[in-house]
């Protein structure tokens, strides 16, 4: 049995763990409530974007637009993959998910150039040191706080790339939050757009317009809406992985909690055996003492 300073500088020990990891949930919980209000705040505005992108397509199908071009199939296309991972690890799974997720891509589709664009310091650490051939580029921007800013930076590089024809196909790698009990890897692409992705529905009321004009062009208005859409579904996948991380954070650290409010227990009753014992024993040895005193 451990001595009775060992379990209790053990106690100590735990203790400050149990401290750092309840702060750790505390923090992760209010910065995930603060990256799920910016995500709601500028939503409409994307949805907007959306609904008159949809407007446009039904109205002018004939339109052919370079973000719509599909481009003739070749003996290898050049993909490129946006990988979204977070900064540091204690949060579960999270990191290995997206990982593991684009790894699949690779692997899955050796006929592709495929070319990797990471966000995050766990996914730049990993393929520096594994396929590192493909990494053609780093966001260096921390993956903790997810800004519009950012989003448009990371929106306008992949754009141009993609208008000079050194990317056939973009695609996004990320975590979603389904529910706070459910976080998925999910893949989506981003570029060329897909008209399927823009359903349209014929709005109702006395105010609806059968022709409408768009100037100077459908083409013209495509083009200045088309990078704010590719920037509202690159901010939502930031915020979506942020939240995904945080939630997952809080639930490793509230599993760590109760883990050591349970050896907090455990140590506090193996504390209290020693002190008995080591009281039992002193008893014995006292008593001991005094009847070979009496004998004597």
């Amino acid at each position: 049995m451990a001595s009775i300073k060992e379990i209790r500088d053990h106690i100590k020990s735990v203790e400050q763990t149990l401290k750092i990891t309840n702060a750790m949930y505390l923090i992760s919980s209010s910065s995930m409530r603060k990256a799920k209000k910016q995500l709601a705040d500028v939503e409409p505005y994307f949805e907007k974007i959306s609904t008159t992108i949809s407007d446009i397509l039904h109205r002018s199908p004939e339109i052919t637009h370079l973000y719509f071009d599909k481009r003739p199939e070749k003996s290898k296309r050049m993909a490129a993959y946006l990988v979204i991972t977070g900064d540091k690890g204690l949060a579960g799974a999270y990191n290995h998910n997206v990982i593991k997720l684009a790894e699949e891509q690779l692997r899955l589709h050796p006929q592709e150039e495929p070319s990797l664009f990471l966000v995050g310091q766990v996914g730049r650490a990993h393929f520096a040191r594994k396929q590192s051939e493909h990494v053609i580029g780093s966001f260096m921007y921390t993956a903790q706080n997810p800004t519009m800013y950012r989003a448009r930076e990371i929106s306008d590089t992949l754009l141009d790339l993609f208008r000079r024809g050194l990317m056939d196909e973009l695609y996004m790698i990320y975590t979603d939050m389904v529910s706070p009990m459910r976080m998925e890897p999910k893949i989506v692409k981003l570029l060329p757009l897909d008209r399927d992705n823009f359903p349209w529905q014929k709005p109702e009321g006395e105010h609806y317009q059968e022709i409408v004009t768009y100037v100077p062009s459908p083409d013209a208005v495509l083009s200045q809406l088309v990078p704010g859409y590719l920037k509202g579904m690159i901010f939502g996948g930031l915020v979506e992985s942020y939240c995904s991380e945080q939630n997952s954070r809080m639930s490793a650290m509230d599993s760590a909690t109760k883990n050591a409010k349970q050896m907090l227990k455990n140590l506090s009753l193996a504390y209290n055996q020693a002190r008995q014992s080591a009281i039992t024993q002193e008893l014995t040895e006292i008593v001991a003492g005094a009847q070979g005193g009496g004998q004597r």
